[in-house]
């Protein structure tokens, strides 16, 4: 093992890379989980930040995902960004945000997605779409002129690293991977076959 640069930084290049190749949500990332019974699910959520304490991501806790990451809170993240040939790969440990973060991050989002976080039943049966536009008008009546208050459901997930995995595509599927593993404070970096 050779120790190389911090994966951290290299991930927000990339990221920047993203947003200038005009990649549309270049943030978006699927997040794995694994309920009880073993069955792992995936989804794609967007990045709100990433910073040397971790990835973080916002959610609906009563959600499948939310339910799941709770109970057992190792998950994957995975970033591809195809336009550049490009893929990270982070695996780590999910944390609930403080309260503070989650209150000032829910108050940065539009009116109309605060609303959705309160309407939404995420994950549940919905009887019908109708439903579910009725709640959100009922909702923005009854907070008209008001702040929208964050929901005790809505959350959001830090995820701790451990293993950050950057891969570019090679020419003939000679793909070029470098694999960064976090050793107490340090990151251990090395270069995988394809």
């Amino acid at each position: 093992m050779v120790r190389l640069d911090d994966p951290l930084e290299r991930f927000l290049d990339l990221l920047v890379e993203a947003e200038r190749a005009g990649i549309e949500d270049p943030n978006a990332m699927v997040v794995s989980s694994v309920s009880a019974d073993g069955q792992p699910s995936s989804r794609v959520v967007l990045l709100k930040s990433a910073d040397p304490r971790g990835f973080v991501f916002y959610t609906n806790l009563e959600s499948r995902k939310g339910i799941e990451i709770q109970a057992n809170p190792r998950v994957a993240l995975n970033f591809h960004w195809r336009q550049l040939r490009r893929q990270v790969v982070i695996l780590g440990v999910a944390s609930p945000v403080d309260d503070a973060e989650a209150d000032e991050y829910f108050a940065s989002r539009p009116r109309g997605s605060q609303l959705g976080a309160w309407a939404s039943r995420q994950s549940r049966p919905l009887e019908n779409r109708a439903h579910l536009v009725a709640e959100v008008a009922r909702l923005e009546a009854h907070y008209l002129g008001r702040p929208i208050p964050r929901p005790p459901h809505w959350s959001g997930f830090r995820v701790t690293p451990h293993w950050i995995e950057f891969w570019t595509a090679g020419a003939f599927r000679l793909h070029d991977r470098i694999a960064y593993r976090r050793e107490g404070d340090r990151w251990l970096g090395v270069r995988l076959n394809p």
